[in-house]
């Protein structure tokens, strides 16, 4: 069911979106070195986020089989999305690191995710991460009320198949509010025309994952890991984006 929120609840979803702006954009690049393990990264973002009132919302997702254990998916390299953060996996200079956090304040949530380089990393690697963070921002220009999901999408795809890269299929973008995950679901592939409608009141994560070669993934043991099936990188960018006014504004940019 698709939820639009009101102003009020936009402004209660910006508190934790703003937080994970911050850890991102001057808490992280501090510590996304040669030498630090994933394990250690996770402690350094969940405190981070319960010191300033937020809660990791992805521990414990998924039920009691299988939870997820960690208060952030670190993703390096081929991984796509969901690694597990661990102690004895070391980040090494050229590395491409993925972090994806979901932080719950007050009963709301905001998620955004983000690809750092580490060290010197070859060009490829470069090229990946900024088609990938331009490729979403080429889709949040299209989140203006009356267009539809398909154009999001649409646009994703062309840019980064114009430039050498497939879109994952077999992931998506989704509503958020009081939930992590909420309708819509928001393919970063499509159809113009096609979709449902934007209109103002919706939050929506857009969040681009992008590999060098193929599209397909698996998942690996641990039944949480997303991998690219022919071993090559990925990477992953995404924005909390409400539409106001007719227009995206983007709640996981700091302000």
């Amino acid at each position: 069911m698709l939820i639009i929120k009101t102003l009020e609840e936009i402004k209660e979803i910006k508190k934790p979106s703003q937080i994970i702006a911050k850890l991102y954009d001057e808490v992280l690049p501090k510590y996304i070195k040669a030498g630090i393990s994933t394990g250690e990264l996770n402690n350094i973002i969940e405190d981070y986020l319960r010191s300033n009132g937020a809660e990791p919302a992805t521990i414990g997702v998924g039920g009691p089989i299988n939870p997820y254990p960690a208060g952030s998916c670190i993703s390096v390299n081929e991984e796509v999305v969901h690694g597990i953060p661990r102690m004895d996996k070391i980040i090494k200079d050229g590395d491409i690191v993925s972090v994806d956090v979901v932080a719950r304040m007050n009963g709301f949530y905001g998620d955004s995710a983000i690809t750092y380089g580490v060290g010197e990393i070859d060009a490829e690697s470069q090229k990946l991460i900024d088609v990938t963070k331009k490729s979403r921002e080429i889709g949040i220009e299209e989140m203006v009320a009356g267009n539809r999901l398909g154009d999001v999408g649409n646009a994703v795809q062309k840019y980064v198949e114009s430039n050498g890269f497939s879109v994952v299929k077999d992931f998506a973008g989704h509503g958020v509010g009081k939930a992590m995950h909420e309708d819509p679901c928001i393919p970063n592939f499509g159809r113009k025309g096609r979709g449902i409608k934007i209109e103002d009141g919706m939050v929506l994560a857009l969040e681009p994952m992008v590999n060098v070669g193929t599209y397909k993934i698996s998942i690996t043991d641990d039944d949480w890991t997303v991998v690219t099936r022919d071993g090559k990188r990925s990477a992953h960018f995404e924005h909390t984006v409400a539409i106001v006014g007719g227009k995206p504004i983007i709640l996981t940019q700091l302000d």
